[in-house]
């Protein structure tokens, strides 16, 4: 029997070596090259100025329950960019959607969350943070209706300055789309040879659209704000990864299954307090529940990873101590118990269709 402090340390260091040698190449480094071009090109003005409460709800709920996407915020960042809209009189709604699929969406997450723990998972948290994100802002609009009427009383409504851009209008939409194009073909399983092909073509392109359309300083822009989201992501990741190894050591994943290893409802309300709960940086939600509660081993059920997926992100205690002094104890709570039951029953759907 080995000393247990050595191996725990080998299992936390076995931990980084396995999701740095599967998942680093081919996930994270052009996902953070996507998510710094959206930094730098996507402004937030245009995405934000839909949120006020007399912009018709279809409009403004959509936008607000996909521009997490566009944003690409992370869960320390939602924070501030909420508080922002919600001083200069958004709607209760679209502001807690928007609160809501922010940090669940972000697309390093959910590229992230699909290469690690699978397609379907990764698949069924996108549909879901979208879909019930707006559910919870239906729920703060009819239960705050004063909110709203108020604002309009007081005319005080959001209204967002509209960029101007002197780029063709084609540009920026195909600048994304071989962004992610490279994204996808790095993570498939082509052969290396017409893999490494496809993606020299597609970076030469990219090039070229760099040199005829976007100035030096964009440029420089794109690469500062990818190296600014690597610097705060990643070694939080790693260092998050090695902890989650040692932490395996000591409490194996097993020990969970008593508690999270099906999908009734206590296993997925339980999932959805603690991922409520829990603070968990940007992206160290997937290894906690990959290899902590075990869910790449099948220790813990569909349902319960789901449901932990889209509270995790969405709050923490930290969180909801800001939101406190944001919008006050009612809407918080509130807030907050419609986010672990709606992730609840998502759980729930989830492991009653694939089993």
């Amino acid at each position: 029997m080995g000393d247990p402090l050595i191996d725990s340390l080998i299992s936390g260091f076995n931990s980084i070596m396995d999701y740095l040698s599967q998942h680093t190449l081919t996930c994270l480094i052009p996902a953070f090259f996507i998510a710094g071009a959206i930094a730098a090109f996507v402004k937030k003005e245009a995405v934000l100025k839909y949120f006020g409460p007399s912009v018709k709800k279809i409009k403004s709920y959509t936008i607000a329950s996909v521009s997490g996407t566009i944003l690409a915020v992370c869960s320390c960042t939602i924070l501030p960019l909420f508080a922002g809209i919600y001083k200069k009189g958004s709607g209760i709604g679209p502001a807690t959607t928007f609160l809501f699929a922010g940090p669940a969406i972000n697309i390093l997450a959910i590229v992230y969350t699909a290469q690690v723990l699978g397609y379907d998972l990764g698949a069924a948290r996108a549909i879901s943070a979208i879909a019930l994100s707006i559910v919870v802002g239906l729920i703060m609009a009819l239960v705050f209706s004063k909110h709203d009427k108020a604002l309009l009383k007081e005319e005080k409504i959001f209204v967002a300055a509209q960029p101007s851009d002197p780029r063709p209008r084609w540009v920026v939409p195909i600048f994304f789309i071989l962004l992610i194009a490279i994204l996808l073909i790095g993570a498939s399983k082509l052969e290396w040879v017409p893999k490494l092909a496809a993606i020299y073509v597609l970076t030469i392109i990219v090039a070229v659209l760099l040199i005829y359309y976007f100035e030096k300083d964009e440029v420089t822009n794109w690469a500062m704000e990818t190296w600014d989201l690597t610097k705060k992501i990643f070694p939080i990741l790693i260092a998050g990864t090695f902890i989650v190894g040692v932490i395996a050591y000591f409490l194996p994943p097993e020990t969970f299954r008593p508690y999270l290893g099906d999908n009734s409802i206590g296993s997925n309300l339980l999932a959805s307090v603690i991922g409520a709960i829990l603070y968990m940086p940007t992206l160290l939600e997937v290894p906690i529940i990959g290899t902590t509660f075990g869910y790449s081993t099948g220790v813990m059920a569909s349902g319960p990873a789901l449901s932990l997926l889209l509270s995790g992100p969405t709050t923490s205690l930290p969180s909801l101590i800001v939101l406190y002094r944001i919008i006050g104890a009612k809407k918080t709570f509130v807030y907050w118990i419609s986010v672990v039951l709606i992730s609840t029953a998502a759980g729930l759907i989830y492991g009653a269709l694939v089993g």
